[in-house]
């Protein structure tokens, strides 16, 4: 096993990366363009830490993040999908979905959250769901984060000592460590069922996540159109007179102003 990335050298190889991705959401607003990116793999895998690399230096209004909570009562009545559906990319957008609808087939599988019948009831639908979308134009993109379990115990157990990761750690997550294979059967037939040439999977190895982050970004950026956009140019033009200052400091609280209302018997 190679050894692990080094920070400096992983952030040299990012930066490049980077501004491709600034280059990529400036030719998705000018093509009006549709990109969907689904983040799925095991707990700790590195979601949301390639979540956070590839829209750092996007605009938050043209790059939107979707990590779903527990569905509502309400969402739990509705097709499937249907909760999904809202959060799909308009033009010149690009979402992120830090895991999925691929939830069926995975956590509500092992853990039980669904029956077998629903369970494969997703896997006939995904397909067909999916080729509407990529039908439409949406540019649709599905990638499994990989994670050996000796690396899935040693980040469980960080999680658990750094108080500043503790709230990564829920009782799924916990649960998850009994269900190691369980999982891994679950993603067999996830693949089987739902891999096709209009919506395909990539598998990357997050047992390295900073060298995950930089295979999956350069993938991503790999199967795109050509993106490039000059800029528009901008006119800097000088201020006239002398520079403003802003005030600062304390803000002293407004005087009462004596007009109570009085008290009437």
């Amino acid at each position: 096993m190679s050894k692990p990335l080094k920070r400096k050298e992983y952030e040299a190889q990012l930066e490049p990366l980077q501004l491709e991705l600034v280059a990529m959401a400036r030719w998705l607003q000018h093509s009006g363009r549709r990109v969907a990116v689904l983040l799925e793999g095991r707990d700790t895998a590195g979601k949301g830490g390639v979540v956070g690399a590839l829209s750092d230096h996007l605009n938050p209004r043209q790059c939107r993040i979707v990590a779903l909570s527990k569905p509502s009562e309400r969402e739990s009545g509705q097709w499937y999908f249907q909760r999904y559906v809202p959060h799909l990319p308009a033009a010149g957008e690009i979402v992120l979905f830090d895991r999925s609808w691929y939830n069926r087939a995975g956590v509500e599988r092992v853990m039980g959250f669904a029956t077998p019948e629903q369970v494969q009831a997703f896997l006939r639908q995904a397909p067909a769901f999916e080729k509407l979308l990529t039908d439409d134009g949406i540019l649709l993109f599905k990638y499994w984060l990989c994670c050996d379990q000796e690396q899935q115990e040693q980040r469980f157990a960080e999680r658990l000592e750094d108080p500043l990761k503790r709230w990564k750690l829920s009782p799924i997550d916990l649960g998850a460590r009994k269900h190691y294979d369980d999982y891994t059967q679950a993603r067999e037939a996830m693949l089987e069922a739902t891999h096709t040439a209009h919506a395909p999977w990539t598998l990357v190895d997050f047992n390295d996540q900073r060298q995950g982050r930089l295979s999956l970004i350069r993938d991503l950026l790999s199967r795109l159109p050509d993106t490039k956009i000059e800029p528009a140019p901008l006119k800097f033009p000088k201020l006239k007179g002398k520079p403003s200052t802003e005030r600062y400091g304390v803000v002293q609280p407004i005087p009462a102003t004596g007009n109570k209302r009085k008290k009437t018997d």
